[in-house]
């Protein structure tokens, strides 16, 4: 195909520097470019996120190749892919919906808080380093954030008929001016035609709007498209005059007005989301809510059980009288043991064994057995060796920076499949009986104490299968019905098309579609 595009150039006695001077010519020649649309939110939680997999599905849906991509994520829920690449939740969500694979070029710059002012960052999905807040601006942003952003959007935007973009926080953080690569930096490198979306429920939307675009440089301004007012209330009324009102003050038009989508079964970003999640009624499953809880999105598939209720724990009183308790994952295994101590838990889950069942995902498996060692220093940032709560015959060393992450599938040593991913650092050495079976070779993982009701596992995403759920709830009683085997994979993908269908029915996508990018 080379030579048919070129049939000037004979194909004899070609060495690879000619050959690479000839595949740039190609490509120069018949040079691919995506369209790029951008959804920036004018504060956290406006719902842009939601925004870019409703427009992914929505594209895909009309036959288009469509990617999802964000510079830069701040988050602690984040997944595995099949190359063993560790990206945002959310990014999966969004690739999903745009029937891609995901994979590290999506969210090439992945910041996980540890504690204080320290993060880790993955870079294309691999552990980088860590960094203070301090260092990331001063070092990494100016001198190796931009290539590396650079290199993967341009990747996409040459394979893909449209590239939808998400913005972090707001655009408009002046205290980042020159230093913010997740915003209007990224909009400028594709020219994105953008999308402001303002979240109406929590007041002074208006003032958002206008006060964001305000704070704009004029050209960032020009590249906005519209406004999208989200979360409106079925039975609110019109905004009317209202709207006319931004448009005169900023020059850009309020585009859609996005209804409140009750009933969607997709996980949440943010911590700042988990109270919403403490409704009453049958069986109630405690989560504690560490302070650096990760991948909380593991426990949504349990909401997929009649009668079940997942409340995020933060006083004693609330695992007293809680059917099952559940430790989650965290970013820093010793410092969350010493806050459970601390705030009076500890003792309670430990006079609740073999009552209810009580589950550790990763960080919280590894508080459950007799140790946590840290020669290094590794997760608390200075040596440590803290006795964990007991309730399991495992002991858990940190002594490499390495960190596990991979893709698994098997079974429960009692029957019924089970499918996740493991994403941590430490060696857990266990001498209790395994929990799962894992393919190929049937390798033990995790840990099962029968007798007192206590597991333990780095498998996250356990729940999303029914075989784990219906047997984790139980060994707390009977109360629970099953669900009738619904899969958490399929009714993400339901609601998915849902959200899609009212984002057809209230944006214009065939105007958004013909905008002024240079895209296809």
């Amino acid at each position: 195909s080379l030579f048919q595009a070129m049939p000037e150039i004979g194909p004899q006695g070609l060495d690879r520097q000619t050959r690479d001077e000839l595949k740039g010519a190609l490509v120069a020649r018949h040079r691919r470019r995506a369209k790029a649309i951008m959804v920036l939110g004018a504060t956290s939680g406006a719902g842009k996120s939601l925004i870019v997999a409703a427009l992914c599905r929505a594209l895909r849906n009309r036959g288009l190749k469509v990617s999802p991509f964000k510079s830069q994520n701040m988050s602690l829920n984040s997944m595995v892919t099949e190359g063993g690449e560790e990206i945002a939740r959310i990014q999966d969500l969004q690739a999903r919906a745009a029937g891609t694979r995901p994979r590290g070029e999506l969210n090439p710059i992945l910041l996980k808080p540890k504690g204080g002012v320290v993060s880790q960052v993955i870079v294309e999905g691999r552990p980088y380093r860590d960094y203070t807040v301090q260092e990331y601006y001063a070092d990494f942003v100016p001198n190796e954030a931009p290539s590396i952003i650079e290199r993967n959007l341009e990747r996409l935007m040459r394979s893909n008929d449209v590239v939808v973009i998400e913005g972090a926080g707001s655009p408009a953080e002046i205290n980042l001016r020159g230093r913010d690569v997740a915003n209007m930096y990224v909009a400028r490198l594709v020219n994105a035609d953008c999308l402001l979306v303002v979240n109406v429920d929590w007041g002074g939307a208006f003032a958002f709007a206008v006060g964001t675009l305000d704070l704009l440089d004029p050209q960032d301004r020009a590249l906005f498209k519209g406004v999208v007012i989200n979360n409106m209330c079925p039975g609110g009324g019109s905004l009317g005059p209202a709207l006319e009102v931004v448009e005169r003050l900023t020059g850009v038009p309020v585009v859609a007005e996005m209804p409140h989508v009750p009933g969607l079964y997709l996980p949440v970003e943010d911590s700042m989301d988990l109270g919403r999640k403490a409704e009453g009624g049958g069986k109630v499953v405690a989560v504690v809510r560490l302070p650096m809880i990760s991948n909380f999105t593991d426990f949504d598939a349990l909401g997929l059980e009649e009668g079940v209720s997942v409340v995020y724990a933060e006083r004693p009183e609330q695992l007293e009288c809680a059917d099952a308790i559940i430790i989650p994952g965290t970013k820093n295994s010793v410092q969350d043991l010493h806050w459970l101590r601390g705030s009076g838990m500890a003792s309670v889950i430990v006079r609740r064994a073999g009552e209810v069942p009580i589950l550790g995902i990763c960080g919280g498996y590894q508080m459950l057995g007799a140790a946590i060692i840290d020669e290094q220093g590794l997760e608390g940032g200075t040596p440590a060796q803290v006795e964990g709560l007991g309730l399991l015959d495992a002991v858990t060393r940190f002594d490499t920076y390495d960190k596990r992450t991979v893709q698994a599938a098997g079974r429960l040593v009692d029957g019924g499949q089970v499918r996740g991913y493991e994403i941590h650092m430490g060696s857990t050495e266990v001498r209790a009986p395994p929990l799962f079976l894992l393919e190929p070779d049937g390798r033990e993982e995790g840990a099962w104490d029968r007798e007192r009701k206590v597991m333990g596992t780095y498998l996250h995403g356990a729940f999303d299968l029914p075989a784990f759920r219906e047997l984790f709830l139980s060994l707390g009683g009977e109360r629970c019905h099953p669900s009738g085997g619904q899969d958490h994979d399929a009714e993400v993908d339901a609601s998915l098309d849902r959200l899609a269908r009212e984002l057809e029915a209230h944006l214009d996508i065939n105007a958004l579609m013909g905008g002024g990018s240079d895209g296809a």
